[in-house]
């Protein structure tokens, strides 16, 4: 089908790519502790990226029954005039990953039942919250064919469990999530991390604000890197809207602080070899030590700055082009367990879920977001939980100010994190 689209494709256009991803996946969902739902889904698409002239054309169906409309739809495009100077790779001789696990094609909806019912039971005997969660596997299959010659392609395969924890008369919740690449049963470890923390700071309390030691957990990380990869984006250096464009090779961060991009991490599900553009991928260092080392490209950008693209050009989904994305960020862990971090505090917050992500002037690394929960800790003890927090800074000082990083990483959203604690962060508190 591919080659017969892109032998179409060729007689009208000087380069082009097509791009095919297809998924299957099941999911269930418990709430307080009922199953709620059970979902399956199917999905399909393709998108084509054609040059011609120097101009960018594109378009994407779910539904290839009209293959001359899909080409004719990336024709009109053209008229929007985005600049296409681009090559088009031609990759081969890859790193082998292992992105698929056989076994996921037997996990039934039933154990994926079975184990969120044994799970919301040890929880349920252990604390009073209400406990949701869901768990789900995924199958996909992804192939990129261009006009250079490459033609890649890749199975893959996921398992997630996510569970909260919501604390009283509060939409606020205490989460944690598990992946793999098939079914593994929640460990003891992760249950009693969840069940022990929520039970020490089910308490609420009314401390003051003021600047203080605090602790991002790995779900909130996020909220940090966002600044940093938008710093660090080709994008946001053609711009010239970027705080570090001058600052490779200068330390911006406290030396503890390294920083990478590792597609080719096969322990976790979605390593990459290659990204959606058929560029290799490789382990890509972004701060070492506290200090700049590289910014990351797609073909785009990489072309109108005149260097070569990274193997970061990834695409949001099959009906966007791909853009400058760390899809595989990782922050290299310390030598502290989280308890060790929790009893280094004499007064802080740990910020165990943030709200408004998006606020602050994101360019220059500033944030302003609402805690939600905040668990507040005193003399190195959990002692309940706040409402009305609010904590504001910018990373290009709270970063140097880091006091102890944890041990483990764990995947979250955004990528795979420890939790950081840093001192004099401002936090205001409404009583």
């Amino acid at each position: 089908m591919m080659e017969q689209l892109l032998e179409m494709v060729r007689k009208v256009s000087d380069k082009s790519e097509i791009y095919l991803v297809d998924s299957r996946g099941d999911s269930v969902s418990f709430e307080d502790a009922h199953l709620k739902d059970i979902e399956g889904r199917i999905q399909s698409g393709i998108s084509l990226r054609i040059i011609k002239n120097a101009t960018l054309g594109f378009a994407y169906t779910k539904n290839l029954m009209n293959r001359k409309e899909l080409i004719q739809n990336a024709l009109d495009s053209l008229k929007g005039g985005v600049e296409g100077l681009f090559e088009l790779p031609l990759t081969s001789n890859l790193p082998s990953v292992d992105t698929y696990d056989p076994s996921i094609e037997t996990l039934t909806n039933s154990a994926m039942v079975e184990e969120c019912g044994r799970v919301c039971e040890f929880l349920s005997q252990k604390i009073k919250g209400q406990i949701n969660m869901s768990a789900s596997r995924t199958m996909s299959r992804l192939r990129i064919v261009n006009s250079s010659g490459t033609d890649l392609s890749l199975k893959s395969s996921a398992y997630f469990l996510h569970t909260e924890i919501l604390y009283p008369y509060s939409s606020a919740s205490l989460h944690r999530t598990l992946v793999s690449k098939t079914f593994k049963k929640a460990r003891d470890e992760y249950l009693n991390f969840l069940a022990d923390t929520y039970n020490q700071s089910e308490k609420e309390v009314s401390p003051d604000g003021r600047k203080m030691k605090v602790l991002f957990l790995p779900e909130t990380i996020y909220v940090l890197m966002w600044r940093l990869q938008n710093a660090t984006s080709g994008q946001s250096i053609y711009q010239n809207i970027s705080p570090v464009t001058e600052k490779i090779g200068q330390k911006i961060f406290d030396e503890k602080l390294s920083i990478y991009n590792d597609p080719l991490n096969d322990s976790l599900p979605h390593a990459r070899a290659f990204d959606d553009e058929g560029t290799p991928c490789s382990h890509f260092p972004l701060v070492d030590m506290g200090v700049l080392k590289n910014f990351y490209y797609d073909l785009y950008f990489a072309t109108k700055l005149k260097t070569s693209p990274t193997g970061h050009g990834f695409k949001g989904s099959v009906s966007s082009k791909p853009a400058p994305s760390l899809s595989h960020l990782c922050i290299t862990p310390g030598n502290k367990s989280f308890s060790d971090l929790v009893q280094s505090m004499d007064r802080g917050i740990i910020i165990a879920g943030a709200l408004g992500a998006h606020s602050g002037n994101i360019p220059n690394g500033d944030f302003s977001i609402g805690v939600a929960p905040g668990i507040y800790v005193e003399k190195g003890e959990i002692v309940g939980h706040v409402k009305d927090v609010m904590a504001a800074g910018n990373i290009y000082d709270i970063l140097k100010n880091v006091v102890e990083i944890e041990n483990t990483l764990h995947p979250c959203f955004g990528g795979n994190f420890p939790s950081l604690l840093f001192d004099n962060v401002n936090v205001t508190i409404k009583k």
